[in-house]
């Protein structure tokens, strides 16, 4: 959904909202149907879509990844009943022009709000915190967190200053980008900041909201977050190739990342880059096939009571017509999920409860065409073919 800012990485992106130089594509591959694969069985298509359907999406997807000028992209869609698409394009390294596969890790960027908020969810289950709660129950030091509660941080209402829009942090970060940092520092960074508004009025995406959920879950679970999110969300749902890095591992194969976030504005490899700054708000990496099995697990609420579920999928106005936030979740145009940004990657992970259908997108750039995410373009332009009574990141009308 659309968003500019100075620091839209930062933002470490929702609201979908910068340019590499268009290249020579490496010409787009289909993969097997993830149906198919031996250690995923699911209820998704074995069959591919219809050729006709597939090659509207292949000069979709490549006339976006030209004109924006977006090294790789990594495209799925399961539409039962309609079939299965998985495709490959691009490079996944311009310096060996290496092409694009569908095999590969990425980096989730903010999806990883959605693992976060699931854990923190699994304790409400738990009775062991209450969405209600204020923050001040569990987390000293927050301002007026006496009136912000978990809900408040979850939907994006809290008030709280994004730590990732601040003119220091921005600077020490980019200064050495494989510095690490620890949860309190980079709240820190927020907390010199005035509370923007009153707990509830209005939406504002803040990574600082995340990273406090990060520290309530570890405070009442009593692991840390990483094993909580691993033993209560990612075995459970059979994820297993997600995971939430400690450090600079980064499972192969993976594809070089590209950004322009930088001190000069000109474009580096952000590969190797640590994500412990974002942490709880965006430092996870996953597959295409995890990220498929897991659009339909969080949009429909298998890991979580009902009744908590139903909470989650209370969307809110978010300023942007067609698109509304939940708990860790947002809804646009029908399509349930999250997208995620980091330095050099965004992804898109959707479900369409309507069709029962699902939208992976896996990208190695953040480069922004235009003010807008490349990774909305390509889910827009995909959702505009296949459901165009449902499109992802509707424009907004000309007159």
């Amino acid at each position: 959904m659309n968003r500019t800012s100075a620091r839209r990485v930062f933002a470490a992106a929702l609201l979908v909202a910068s340019v590499l130089a268009p290249m020579a594509a490496a010409p787009a591959t289909a993969a097997p149907s993830v149906a198919s694969h031996p250690s995923r069985p699911d209820d998704c298509p074995a069959h591919e879509l219809d050729p006709e359907l597939a090659s509207r999406l292949d000069e979709a997807i490549e006339k976006v990844r030209r004109q924006a000028g977006i090294p790789g992209v990594v495209a799925g869609l399961w539409m039962p009943g309609k079939g299965s698409y998985v495709r490959a394009t691009g490079v996944a390294d311009t310096a060996t022009r290496k092409p694009m596969t569908s095999d590969v890790f990425v980096r989730i960027g903010s999806e990883t709000k959605t693992f976060t908020v699931t854990a923190l969810l699994k304790l409400v289950d738990d009775g062991l915190v209450g969405l209600d709660d204020p923050i001040s129950k569990y987390i000293h030091g927050v301002p007026k967190g006496n009136r912000i509660t978990l809900r408040h941080l979850a939907e994006m209402r809290s008030g709280l200053f994004p730590y990732t829009e601040d003119a220091d942090f921005v600077h020490d970060l980019l200064s050495n980008p494989k510095r690490s940092f620890t949860p309190r520092e980079v709240l820190a960074y927020g907390f010199k900041h005035k509370n923007t508004f009153a707990p509830g009025k209005q939406f504002e995406y803040s990574n600082t909201n995340l990273i406090l959920l990060g520290l309530v879950v570890e405070k009442m679970s009593g692991h840390r977050l990483d094993d909580f999110i691993e033993k209560r969300v990612l075995r459970p749902a059979r994820l297993s190739h997600t995971l939430f890095p400690r450090g600079f591992e980064f499972p192969r194969p993976h594809p070089r990342g590209y950004t322009n976030q930088t001190l000069t504005g000109e474009v580096a490899d952000s590969t190797n880059w640590n994500p412990s700054w974002a942490w709880a708000a965006g430092a996870m990496i996953s597959d295409l096939h995890d990220l498929r099995r897991w659009a339909k697990i969080v949009a429909t609420g298998t890991l979580l009571r009902p009744q908590t579920q139903e909470q989650r999928l209370k969307m809110l106005p978010t300023g942007h017509p067609g698109t509304g936030y939940g708990l860790g979740i947002f809804n646009s145009d029908g399509w349930i999920g999250h997208n995620g940004s980091i330095p050099g990657y965004q992804t898109v992970t959707v479900y369409l409860p309507s069709k029962k259908a699902t939208l992976v997108l896996m990208l190695n750039t953040d480069i922004s065409y235009q003010g807008q995410e490349p990774s909305s373009l390509l889910a827009r332009a995909i959702t505009e073919i296949v459901t165009p009574d449902n499109v992802y990141d509707r424009p907004l009308p000309t007159s």
